[in-house]
């Protein structure tokens, strides 16, 4: 069974600025960790993310939820300009379809 802090998101990326890969943990924005290879990077940072997770427990803080754990409602809000709806759904009312599903297949690609 995985450990807790295994279950975070992490992302190894080559950093051309300190010309190292630098770890990142999207649950922990403010961690990271640079190295020379992307294996000790990740290891490097997942270390940070154990050690602040243990410490975060140890003084009563919660700790974040992995973002793998949560759970989403699939509806969301997004604010548009009134020339970028009315295209939308004239772009729905062609193709027969619900503006839903034509804002939905956009967002996904």
């Amino acid at each position: 069974m995985a450990l807790e802090f295994e279950k975070y998101t992490y992302r190894v990326t080559w950093s051309e600025e300190d010309g190292e890969f630098l770890g990142l943990c999207s649950e922990f924005p403010s961690l990271s960790w640079l190295a020379e290879t992307s294996e000790k990077t990740l290891k490097g940072i997942h270390s940070v993310v154990k050690e602040c997770t243990e410490g975060m427990l140890e003084n009563g803080e919660e700790i974040p939820v992995p973002i793998s754990s949560r759970n989403y409602s699939g509806k969301f809000m997004v604010r548009i300009p009134p020339e970028v709806h009315r295209h939308l759904a004239l772009e729905a009312i062609e193709a027969g379809v619900s503006l839903n599903r034509i804002a939905s297949a956009k967002l996904a690609h």
